[in-house]
């Protein structure tokens, strides 16, 4: 039935955030601002009590488009071995909507005099909603549309290892090792991409390259694995002008293109904008792109006063 493939279109799109082709994770043109989603290993690594917020609005213009919030608090305990983190997130698409909220914890290691290493774990629950019932069918007496799916919960835990430096970094992480099944939820069994949770993995790496005192150029990747799906790629590269400005233009293997631009206003406070658009989808002539904008504030802990020098990561 016609019906029953949209269904499957529809909820493989709710569990992508962007993508049919078995990929579930949201994606974010910010994904180096918002390390501690994917990472729990990054929990306190900007000594100090770091909170960001994330919005994206995807494929504006489009009926039904994905859109995203995230908000993550973080930061290191007296004990400076140890980091904590909240993460929050908030994915909808059309009559779908998913919740998610998790605890980090992080362990860290001083492996040299200006490197560190640590490895953390997560845990939490996803909140999973969907009004099927205020879909418009094109043929009527569907029951995969009869029953709406009210607060589903589904837990899940993850687990990262980061390593730092002032300016570089890499990491790897599974952010849910869970894969949680959704079939008896009136979803069809056999459809490994939709029917469950699909596990992701988790690659990041980052660093900046001073030209002179006032210039940095600052690459960045995430790579993104999963089953039954080819490795997507983010690549990022930008400039960064008087230590304040960040100027960039990145490309999303088989998706989209766009440019960032970054502000410091304080050493505290970062104001960050992002575009892109869809090159490799066929919505990509039905929508004006997809925007993106981060908050970012370091509150000082412990009797620091102020930042001496810039946060790069």
């Amino acid at each position: 039935m016609k019906t029953r493939i949209a269904i499957l279109l529809l909820v493989g799109l709710m569990l992508g955030g962007a993508s049919t082709q078995a990929q579930q994770a949201p994606m974010y043109t910010h994904y180096m601002y918002n390390t501690l989603v994917v990472n729990p290993a990054y929990a306190g690594s900007r000594d100090a009590l770091t909170v960001t917020g994330l919005h994206r609005s995807q494929w504006v213009g489009f009926d039904g488009a994905p859109m995203t919030q995230t908000l993550t608090l973080h930061s290191p305990l007296r004990n400076e071995h140890w980091g904590l983190g909240l993460s929050l997130s908030n994915d909808k698409i059309g009559p779908t909507n998913n919740t998610s909220i998790f605890a980090d914890v992080a362990y860290r290691m001083q492996i040299s005099k200006k490197s560190k290493l640590a490895i953390g774990i997560s845990a939490g629950i996803n909140l999973f909603q969907a009004d099927l019932n205020g879909v418009q069918l094109n043929q009527q007496g569907d029951q995969a549309f009869a029953v709406n799916i009210e607060n589903h919960v589904a837990p899940n835990v993850g687990a990262g290892i980061y390593y730092s430096r002032e300016r570089f970094y890499v990491g790897f992480s599974a952010p849910n090792i869970l894969q949680n099944n959704y079939s008896k939820f009136g979803l069809s069994e056999g459809t490994p991409s939709i029917d469950r949770e699909q596990r992701h993995y988790f690659a990041i790496i980052g660093t900046v390259i001073p030209i002179t005192e006032n210039f940095a150029i600052k690459p960045t990747a995430q790579l993104k694995f999963t089953e039954a799906a080819p490795v997507q790629a983010d690549l990022t590269a930008s400039v960064i002008i008087v230590k304040r400005l960040l100027l960039g233009a990145m490309w999303r293997s088989g998706d989209a293109v766009g440019g960032l631009i970054g502000l410091d206003i304080t050493r505290q406070f970062h104001l960050g904008y992002s575009f892109d658009w869809s090159y490799g989808l066929k919505t990509g002539a039905y929508n004006y792109g997809s925007h993106e904008i981060v908050l970012r504030y370091d509150f000082l802990l412990f009797g620091n006063k102020q930042i001496h020098s810039p946060r790069y990561f």
